[in-house]
């Protein structure tokens, strides 16, 4: 269980805040370590407010929450560092806790296991990592091009011809997975479950027949929204509607 906490103690780099906000993060993370978990939720939010957002701060918001057992909050920000950087092994592993204090377990549809294998390798890294990756395979692609065009001796020649290419080609992967990593974040739309009991319904209608229940802290992916409701679909691919104001958006 001490594996769980120990996030917090990862302070945002300096220069990427102003003197203020800085001195919001330390006073979080102090008020974190004395055990006013309150207090460090609200200096955690006044950051996010500026606009500002990370992997680390959304994890140090989401310790605090689950110190407090607001399971639905930490899973919420827990689920925003995973957006930001689906690899981060602490936050997924965080998450995974987290999970298993609310009431819903629900069971995904199986996946074909090469889609799985796809998936889980896109998001080995988050979009930064998987960029830098590419460039760094860029250049040494054009490395391996300059030894071809300028070498006079055929050994190297042709090293640098195949290295050159393979770097092309990892490059131009990870240059891939980048774009679908970017893509998955954009167009994604999911969402956690705020409301103790929320009934999920056939149509967007008081009236309308009720299909399933819902708990707090569920992940549901919103699909559509007609005024004030929303169609959501959970994991094992049950599909309704329910009152937009019973989720918070990831």
């Amino acid at each position: 269980m001490k594996r769980i906490f120990f996030g917090f103690l990862m302070i945002l780099p300096g220069f990427l805040f102003a003197g203020g906000a800085q001195e919001t993060v330390a006073r979080a993370n102090k008020a974190y370590t004395d055990g006013f978990y309150a207090n460090a939720v609200e200096l955690y939010k006044s950051v996010l407010s500026t606009g500002f957002e990370s992997v680390d701060l959304y994890y140090n918001l989401g310790n605090a929450c689950y110190k407090q057992n607001d399971f639905p909050s930490a899973i919420l920000y827990y689920e925003k560092a995973h957006k930001l950087d689906p690899g981060n092994e602490d936050v997924n592993f965080n998450l995974k806790i987290a999970n298993t204090k609310i009431t819903d377990k629900i069971e995904p549809i199986p996946e074909m296991f090469y889609k799985r294998w796809y998936r889980g390798l896109i998001e080995t890294f988050s979009v930064d990592k998987w960029a830098k990756t590419g460039i760094v395979f860029l250049c040494l692609a054009l490395f391996g091009g300059l030894f071809y065009v300028i070498s006079k001796q055929l050994f190297i020649r042709k090293a640098g011809f195949w290295l050159g290419g393979s770097f092309l080609l990892v490059s131009l992967f990870s240059f891939l997975f980048a774009w679908q990593n970017y893509g998955d974040q954009m167009h994604r739309k999911e969402a956690i479950v705020f409301t103790p009991t929320v009934t999920v319904k056939s149509s967007p209608d008081e009236k309308s027949v009720d299909l399933f229940v819902l708990h707090e802290g569920a992940k549901v992916e919103l699909i559509d929204h007609i005024g004030e409701w929303v169609e959501i679909k959970i994991a094992n691919g049950s599909v309704g509607w329910l009152m937009s104001t019973s989720v918070e958006k990831i």
